[in-house]
Protein backbone atom coordinates (compact mmCIF):
# COMPACT_ATOMS: atom_id res chain seq x y z
CA UNK A 1 0.00 0.00 0.00
CA UNK A 2 1.32 3.43 -0.95
CA UNK A 3 2.08 6.20 1.50
CA UNK A 4 0.90 9.79 1.16
CA UNK A 5 2.46 12.92 2.58
CA UNK A 6 0.19 14.59 5.13
CA UNK A 7 1.56 18.17 5.02
CA UNK A 8 4.13 20.19 3.04
CA UNK A 9 7.77 20.11 4.15
CA UNK A 10 11.03 21.63 2.91
CA UNK A 11 14.79 21.65 3.43
CA UNK A 12 17.80 23.57 2.20
CA UNK A 13 21.28 22.17 1.58
CA UNK A 14 24.51 23.33 -0.04
CA UNK A 15 26.63 21.15 -2.34
CA UNK A 16 29.91 22.71 -3.60
CA UNK A 17 28.50 26.23 -3.21
CA UNK A 18 25.26 25.44 -5.11
CA UNK A 19 22.19 25.91 -2.92
CA UNK A 20 19.38 23.35 -3.26
CA UNK A 21 15.95 24.08 -1.77
CA UNK A 22 13.51 21.17 -1.81
CA UNK A 23 9.76 21.41 -1.25
CA UNK A 24 7.45 18.38 -0.96
CA UNK A 25 3.67 18.74 -1.01
CA UNK A 26 0.66 16.43 -0.99
CA UNK A 27 -1.27 16.58 -4.29
CA UNK A 28 -4.39 14.76 -5.46
CA UNK A 29 -4.39 15.46 -9.21
CA UNK A 30 -2.44 17.11 -12.04
CA UNK A 31 -4.07 20.51 -11.45
CA UNK A 32 -2.70 20.48 -7.89
CA UNK A 33 0.80 19.64 -9.18
CA UNK A 34 0.73 22.76 -11.35
CA UNK A 35 -0.50 24.91 -8.45
CA UNK A 36 2.21 23.43 -6.21
CA UNK A 37 4.92 24.20 -8.79
CA UNK A 38 3.71 27.76 -9.23
CA UNK A 39 3.66 28.25 -5.45
CA UNK A 40 7.24 27.08 -4.72
CA UNK A 41 9.28 27.51 -7.94
CA UNK A 42 11.58 30.55 -8.02
CA UNK A 43 11.80 32.05 -11.54
CA UNK A 44 15.10 33.80 -10.70
CA UNK A 45 16.77 30.50 -9.72
CA UNK A 46 18.89 28.58 -12.21
CA UNK A 47 16.73 25.43 -12.16
CA UNK A 48 13.37 24.32 -10.71
CA UNK A 49 13.38 20.55 -11.20
CA UNK A 50 10.47 18.38 -10.13
CA UNK A 51 8.73 15.02 -10.04
CA UNK A 52 5.32 13.80 -8.92
CA UNK A 53 3.35 10.59 -8.50
CA UNK A 54 -0.46 10.74 -8.38
CA UNK A 55 -2.80 7.74 -8.55
CA UNK A 56 -0.09 5.53 -10.00
CA UNK A 57 0.89 8.04 -12.72
CA UNK A 58 4.09 10.08 -12.71
CA UNK A 59 5.98 12.87 -14.46
CA UNK A 60 9.29 14.63 -13.96
CA UNK A 61 11.26 17.54 -15.42
CA UNK A 62 14.97 18.42 -15.48
CA UNK A 63 14.40 22.16 -16.19
CA UNK A 64 17.60 22.61 -18.17
CA UNK A 65 19.87 20.28 -16.19
CA UNK A 66 21.45 17.46 -18.27
CA UNK A 67 18.83 14.81 -19.13
CA UNK A 68 18.13 12.34 -16.34
CA UNK A 69 20.19 14.16 -13.68
CA UNK A 70 17.44 15.97 -11.76
CA UNK A 71 13.79 14.99 -12.30
CA UNK A 72 14.51 11.26 -12.65
CA UNK A 73 16.48 11.04 -9.34
CA UNK A 74 13.67 12.92 -7.56
CA UNK A 75 11.12 10.49 -9.03
CA UNK A 76 13.34 7.55 -7.99
CA UNK A 77 13.06 8.69 -4.37
CA UNK A 78 9.24 8.84 -4.64
CA UNK A 79 9.13 5.37 -6.22
CA UNK A 80 11.65 3.89 -3.79
CA UNK A 81 9.53 5.01 -0.84
CA UNK A 82 6.28 3.93 -2.55
CA UNK A 83 4.80 7.42 -2.24
CA UNK A 84 1.69 8.50 -4.11
CA UNK A 85 -0.09 11.84 -4.14
CA UNK A 86 3.23 13.67 -3.66
CA UNK A 87 5.15 16.32 -5.61
CA UNK A 88 8.74 17.38 -4.94
CA UNK A 89 10.28 20.53 -6.44
CA UNK A 90 14.03 21.07 -5.99
CA UNK A 91 15.28 24.58 -6.81
CA UNK A 92 18.99 25.04 -7.54
CA UNK A 93 20.95 28.24 -7.24
CA UNK A 94 24.22 27.61 -9.14
CA UNK A 95 27.29 28.28 -7.01
CA UNK A 96 29.91 28.42 -9.77
CA UNK A 97 31.23 24.84 -9.48
CA UNK A 98 29.99 22.19 -11.91
CA UNK A 99 28.88 19.00 -10.15
CA UNK A 100 29.03 16.58 -13.08
CA UNK A 101 26.36 14.01 -13.91
CA UNK A 102 26.91 11.86 -10.82
CA UNK A 103 27.08 14.89 -8.54
CA UNK A 104 23.80 16.27 -9.92
CA UNK A 105 22.04 12.92 -9.52
CA UNK A 106 23.25 12.68 -5.90
CA UNK A 107 22.38 16.32 -5.12
CA UNK A 108 18.84 16.26 -6.53
CA UNK A 109 18.02 12.79 -5.21
CA UNK A 110 19.61 13.66 -1.86
CA UNK A 111 17.66 16.92 -1.55
CA UNK A 112 14.39 15.10 -2.29
CA UNK A 113 15.21 12.35 0.23
CA UNK A 114 16.22 14.78 2.98
CA UNK A 115 13.07 16.81 2.41
CA UNK A 116 10.83 13.73 2.60
CA UNK A 117 12.68 12.61 5.75
CA UNK A 118 11.04 15.64 7.40
CA UNK A 119 7.52 14.59 6.35
CA UNK A 120 4.70 12.75 8.10
CA UNK A 121 2.97 10.06 6.10
CA UNK A 122 -0.19 7.99 6.16
CA UNK A 123 -1.24 4.95 4.18
CA UNK A 124 -3.01 5.88 0.96
CA UNK A 125 -5.95 3.68 0.10
CA UNK A 126 -6.52 3.31 -3.61
CA UNK A 127 -10.21 2.68 -4.21
CA UNK A 128 -11.65 0.82 -7.20
CA UNK A 129 -15.30 0.93 -8.24
CA UNK A 130 -16.91 -2.48 -8.48
CA UNK A 131 -20.27 -4.04 -9.09
CA UNK A 132 -21.82 -7.19 -7.66
CA UNK A 133 -24.79 -8.92 -9.29
CA UNK A 134 -26.46 -11.63 -7.21
CA UNK A 135 -29.71 -13.33 -6.26
CA UNK A 136 -31.97 -11.52 -3.74
CA UNK A 137 -31.30 -14.19 -1.12
CA UNK A 138 -27.60 -13.22 -1.03
CA UNK A 139 -28.15 -9.50 -0.33
CA UNK A 140 -27.71 -9.78 3.47
CA UNK A 141 -24.62 -12.03 3.42
CA UNK A 142 -23.07 -9.87 0.65
CA UNK A 143 -23.45 -6.74 2.79
CA UNK A 144 -21.61 -8.58 5.61
CA UNK A 145 -18.78 -9.59 3.24
CA UNK A 146 -18.50 -6.03 1.97
CA UNK A 147 -18.14 -4.75 5.53
CA UNK A 148 -15.51 -7.39 6.38
CA UNK A 149 -13.42 -6.41 3.33
CA UNK A 150 -13.69 -2.65 3.93
CA UNK A 151 -15.90 -2.02 0.87
CA UNK A 152 -18.29 0.94 0.80
CA UNK A 153 -21.70 0.71 -0.86
CA UNK A 154 -22.38 3.51 -3.34
CA UNK A 155 -25.76 2.27 -4.56
CA UNK A 156 -28.14 -0.67 -4.69
CA UNK A 157 -30.60 -1.57 -7.47
CA UNK A 158 -33.19 -4.34 -7.55
CA UNK A 159 -34.06 -6.03 -10.83
CA UNK A 160 -36.09 -9.09 -11.81
CA UNK A 161 -32.89 -11.17 -11.67
CA UNK A 162 -31.82 -9.99 -8.22
CA UNK A 163 -29.75 -7.24 -6.65
CA UNK A 164 -26.99 -5.10 -8.17
CA UNK A 165 -24.60 -3.44 -5.72
CA UNK A 166 -22.41 -0.54 -6.79
CA UNK A 167 -19.44 -0.20 -4.41
CA UNK A 168 -15.89 0.96 -3.97
CA UNK A 169 -13.29 -1.44 -2.64
CA UNK A 170 -9.70 -0.88 -1.47
CA UNK A 171 -7.57 -2.17 -4.34
CA UNK A 172 -5.81 -4.75 -2.17
CA UNK A 173 -9.15 -6.24 -1.01
CA UNK A 174 -10.73 -6.85 -4.45
CA UNK A 175 -9.40 -10.38 -4.93
CA UNK A 176 -10.25 -11.57 -1.37
CA UNK A 177 -13.76 -10.15 -1.81
CA UNK A 178 -14.11 -11.84 -5.21
CA UNK A 179 -13.07 -15.21 -3.72
CA UNK A 180 -15.43 -14.82 -0.74
CA UNK A 181 -18.36 -13.92 -3.03
CA UNK A 182 -17.62 -16.92 -5.23
CA UNK A 183 -17.53 -19.26 -2.21
CA UNK A 184 -20.67 -17.75 -0.66
CA UNK A 185 -22.71 -18.00 -3.86
CA UNK A 186 -21.14 -21.21 -5.21
CA UNK A 187 -20.14 -19.30 -8.32
CA UNK A 188 -23.55 -17.70 -8.95
CA UNK A 189 -22.73 -14.11 -7.91
CA UNK A 190 -20.09 -12.07 -9.72
CA UNK A 191 -17.85 -9.12 -8.85
CA UNK A 192 -16.81 -6.85 -11.74
CA UNK A 193 -14.53 -3.83 -11.85
CA UNK A 194 -16.43 -0.78 -13.10
CA UNK A 195 -14.92 1.59 -15.62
Amino acid sequence: MSLQLQAPCSIEMVVKRSRFVAHASPVSDEAETLACFERVAVPAANHNCWAWRVNGRHRFNDDGEPGGTAGRPILAVLEGRDLDGVMVVVTRYFGGIKLGVGGLVRAYGGAAAQCLDQGRFKEKIIWRRCEIVADFALAGPLHQLMEQEGARKLGETFTEQGVRLDLKVPQGRIEPLRIAINELSRGEARLWLSR
